[in-house]
């Protein structure tokens, strides 16, 4: 098991994945197209973010995006986490728990002060899984709107 920094030769496998995380979510459908514009824009621009594999035997078999903003509360670069997933024959490996160290790890060593992440609400698996990783319930509620091109 071996965990790094994603790079342009990795986005058909973190597309795949994609295609499998956003299977399992409600509020967003598979596009390939979409998910490869943005895999290389992160992985082309350090200043966006970064995204964070897993490898099994040279194959990719889990992800995680670190994307970048700055938060005037804390003065310093924080960190929305996104797109989390580990393929479905490989859980219940504690692969998931290593992915996640070594990318709060990596968000530290990048100067980040906060991981901000959200979850469906009723995907108590994930909570519970974050929850054990250190992470907290949060006061606040997302509101979000679409803007039309």
């Amino acid at each position: 098991m071996r965990f790094r920094v994603a790079k342009e030769e990795d986005i058909k496998s973190l597309s795949k994945l994609l295609n499998e995380l956003f299977s399992l979510e409600k509020e967003f459908v598979p596009n390939e197209a979409l998910q490869i514009k943005a895999l290389e824009t992160i992985i082309k621009d350090e200043e966006v973010g970064h995204i964070i594999v897993c490898e099994i035997e040279n194959e990719i078999v889990a992800m995680v995006n670190l994307l970048y903003s700055i938060s005037t509360a804390l003065g310093n670069r924080v960190v929305i986490l996104e797109d989390m997933i580990v393929s479905s024959k490989c859980r219940d490996k504690n692969i998931g728990s290593k992915l996640l160290d070594f990318a709060k790890e990596f968000a530290k060593s990048q100067g980040i002060k906060r991981i901000t992440l959200l979850t469906d609400n009723d995907n108590f698996k994930a909570h519970n899984f974050y929850e054990k990783n250190g992470f907290k319930k949060s006061s606040m509620i997302v509101f979000r709107t679409f803007l039309n091109e």
